[in-house]
Order: structure tokens, then sequence, then C-alpha cells
């Protein structure tokens, strides 16, 4: 199977040796290095080459304006001839065995049409991020998880539980699909994999092969003045509903409690960090979404009263998928 793997760069250029060396470290051949330098201030695009000519990568290096990553995305797959397109993002990093596992699925499964691997958190202790050499779990068989495996919409709404640097989607799929919305400020890799799941089965494995590198600044631990995530997924289950197209899903009251939790997380980064009204106004809908919790009255009360969170209270209210922690 021919993969073109697509790597979206800005001003990435002090991580993107390392990555591409993984790239290289495939022990499935790749058939096209897609590098999409979104508009880089540094020699993004420098790095690029000199680390493919050394590896002997086939690079296909696109250069653009700042249109942001789901744009360089989409260029990337849009120049992409393989049969596959897999993704990586500027920093993080791959198991040498991470595209052949992901190929063997869609080779031997005809049925799929997007493959996820799980991922581990990469972060880096004052002396700086651990040589991955030190993380990867010992190898085992592949396997695939059975319940985030098929038609999985509903384990969608539950959570994004797919890294874009750890998945592979089969090309024609990103075509008639149209791929990232590019106008989405935040949130567009979850509202792809959702619009694509209501009609498409997708396979989790069960080991990870991926490091997703973590830093201080985040962009999935910015405080937004708008929660785009509630915002997706209640105009997701509007249209769509709750049900997978296999009849797995979620019951209203699921459903109802997983979105005031959410609102309670966005509510407390708010509270810490951010519009310290808006996070308390946010605590009271939480509650009248799930008025049965007496956590929720207890986190609204006590924000109304002064309370602010510590980073504890943070870390508890954050989302996880499948990522190994």
């Amino acid at each position: 199977m021919r993969i073109s793997v697509v790597v979206p760069v800005h001003a990435g250029g002090v991580h993107l040796r390392q990555t591409l060396q993984a790239v290289a470290a495939q022990t499935h051949g790749v058939h096209e290095l897609i590098v999409v330098d979104d508009g880089s201030p540094d020699d993004s695009a420098g790095v690029a080459r000199s680390a493919a000519s050394t590896s002997g990568l086939p690079l296909r290096l696109i250069t653009q304006s700042r249109q942001g990553v789901a744009a360089a995305r989409n260029a990337g797959w849009g120049a992409a001839e393989g049969d596959a397109v897999c993704f990586l993002d500027q920093d993080d990093i791959w198991h040498p065995q991470h595209l052949a596992r992901q190929a063997q699925v869609l080779a031997e499964r005809p049925d799929i049409d997007v493959v996820v691997s799980p991922y581990l958190h990469w972060f880096a202790p004052p002396a700086g991020h651990r040589d991955p050499r030190q993380l990867w779990p010992p190898e085992v068989a592949a396997s695939l998880d059975e319940g985030h495996t098929g038609f999985v919409y509903h384990q969608f709404l539950r959570d994004c539980w797919a890294l874009t640097s750890a998945t592979t989607l089969r090309r024609g799929l990103l075509q008639a699909s149209g791929g990232f919305d590019a106008s989405l400020p935040f949130s567009e890799d979850w509202d792809l994999w959702l619009r694509l799941s209501h009609r498409h089965r997708f396979a989790l494995l069960n080991w990870p092969p991926v490091l997703y590198r973590q830093h201080a600044v985040q962009g999935s631990r910015q405080v937004r003045e708008t929660d785009f995530r509630c915002q997706l997924l209640l105009a997701q289950a509007a249209q769509h509903g709750l049900t997978s197209a296999d009849g797995r899903g979620l019951s209203a009251n699921e459903f109802a409690r997983l979105i005031a939790k959410y609102q309670q997380a966005f509510a407390v980064h708010h509270l810490q960090y951010g519009n310290r009204a808006l996070g308390v106004r946010t605590l009271w809908q939480a509650w009248a979404r799930w008025p049965t919790s007496p956590r929720a009255l207890a986190l609204a009360l006590a924000a109304s009263l002064g309370w602010r969170p510590s980073p504890t209270d943070l870390s508890a209210t954050a989302h996880s998928g499948p990522a190994v922690q």
C-alpha cells in the first residue's frame, strides 16, 4: 500500500528534523513525504530539505502564506498520490512500526477506511523531552480495540480520541469529504472525525506507537472565549442524533451529563486564567443541564462565592481519549 505522509509546518524548525527522522525510520516504505510550510518565519523548509536529503525520503515541499494547520493539511493531502494519507504534526514522533501496523489493517480490512493508533503524552522534564527509545512500551501482537472499531460516531461524541498524528485515512475518503474545515478556529480534527464516522468505519489499534509532544503553550490548553467543543457536539447531535450506524449510541441523559462535564472544564479554565464572569455563568449552565449532580451544584455555588480552582482541579476536568497516560 502506498502511503503519503503529510506534515504541516509553521515555525517548526526546532523539532522538525527529529520528526522527519522518525518518518525515515519506518519499516513500511513511504510513498512520498509532503511537507507543507505554512508561512514559517524560520527556515523550516530548509530543515525539511536537509532532513530528506540525508535520509533519502521522497520529499515534496509545498510553501504557502500563513493559513492555519487545517488549510496546510488540506494542501498536503490534496497533492498526495498515495492510496492512503497519514498525518504527522511537526513535533510528534512515530515508532518505526507505526505505518506498517496501520497499513496492515487497511490492506486486510477493506471495510475499514480510517485507522487510528493510541498515543503517549510526551512531557518534557527540566532537561528536555526524553529519548523516544526510553518511552516505547514493549511491542505486542497487532490487535484492535473492538469498542472503538466499526461505526464509532457515538464514541466521537464522547471524546476526540483520534490524534491527527496517529491517524491514516484512505485518500478517496478525504477527497469525498473535502477534508478539514479550514474555517473552524478549533476542533477541526474532531469535526472531521465526526463527519466521517457517520458513514465510514474506523479501527483503533491497541498498541501506542505515537509520541504526542507536550508544550507549556499547547494549543489545546489555551483558554478561549467560545466553547467550540460543546458547540460542535451539540450541533452534531442536533443534526445526526446520538446513535452510530450499527445501533450503538449514547442515551440523552448520558449526553447531557457529558456536555455538562465539558462545560465545567471550560468554566474551570476561565475561573483560573480567563473571564471569571463567563466561568461562573457556564457552571450554572452546566448545573441546569445536569441538575441531579451534587458536584455541578457545588461548583456553581463555590464559584459564585469566589472560589478559584487549583492546577489540580484543572487537570481533573481535562478530557481524555484512548491515549496512554
